[in-house]
């Protein structure tokens, strides 16, 4: 296992980077585009081909590896390790000309995840964690930072593009964006997990967004000294199609609890989030 760790975080780092590359040099010169799905999510000519660069070298490396990728979908095999890419985290962002987009590989091992690099072209930040060894941005160690006064919480908030406006999920946003110094939709979650991570952002509550890009944030989390846990303060393990989370530094845990609490307790809809 270690072994295969080892290819792999060289591998995940170097292509990357390649597949950035493409993003940042196309970056406010899109030839095409197209929404899928019924709810607003697009794909760009670059998300094909930064999935094709970084598909093409796991396949060539570990051709016994199961891959699911975003765009591309399961390549059929059957494995205890699982790549889960996405080439272009932030494809609306992208799409509308705003430099907040990421690259995200996350490996899984037995469902839970063991590598997570994550890359921000436009700024050249390489953020990468792996199982026990920490999270690290451009080789520098991150700790997630703590911070007293709970109300100028910076907060992240992340959803499922099938939630839209789901009554429950409006009145909780409210309730947080009335609650904190700030609270901040990126439309780019993996950059979120990375600012958690490095301090930037006290907190992130995530309503029912599952996909390729959640594994490694959650990685760069715990790695980084974070806590994830779902909405009544449980540990978060494996996989979830329908999560519903919490993630923060562990003093910060009661209080983001509650928080949550409240603004669930506003819906007029019966509460029945796992």
């Amino acid at each position: 296992m270690e072994e295969i760790l080892r290819q792999a975080k060289v591998l995940a780092s170097n292509v990357i980077i390649e597949a950035g590359k493409v993003a940042k040099n196309r970056f406010d010169h899109i030839i095409r585009f197209e929404e899928k799905g019924d709810y607003g999510d697009m794909v760009t000519e670059v998300d094909l081909l930064s999935e094709d660069i970084i598909l093409k070298e796991i396949s060539r490396v570990f051709p016994d590896h199961k891959i699911h990728s975003e765009e591309a979908g399961d390549n059929g095999k059957e494995s205890d390790w699982l790549w889960l890419i996405d080439p272009l985290d932030g494809t609306n962002n992208f799409a509308i000309g705003f430099p907040v987009f990421s690259s995200s590989i996350t490996l899984m091992y037995k469902n839970e995840p063991v590598l997570g690099v994550i890359y921000e072209p436009m700024v050249n930040r390489l953020f990468v964690s792996s199982l026990n060894e920490g999270t690290f941005c451009n080789d520098n160690l991150l700790n997630i930072k703590k911070r007293e006064n709970t109300k100028r919480f910076n907060i992240g908030w992340i959803q499922g593009h099938v939630v839209q406006n789901e009554e429950k999920a409006v009145e909780l946003r409210q309730h947080i964006d009335l609650n904190c110094k700030r609270m901040m939709r990126l439309w780019a979650p993996t950059l979120q997990w990375c600012m958690l991570a490095k301090g930037d952002i006290d907190g992130i509550i995530l309503y029912n967004s599952a996909g390729d890009d959640l594994y490694s944030g959650i990685l760069m989390v715990k790695e980084a000294g974070g806590i994830v846990i779902d909405f009544q303060g449980n540990e978060f393990t494996g996989m979830n199609k329908e999560p519903y989370l919490i993630a923060c530094h562990p003093d910060n845990k009661n209080h983001l609890l509650k928080m949550v609490s409240e603004g669930l307790s506003l819906s007029k809809t019966p509460t029945d989030i796992a």
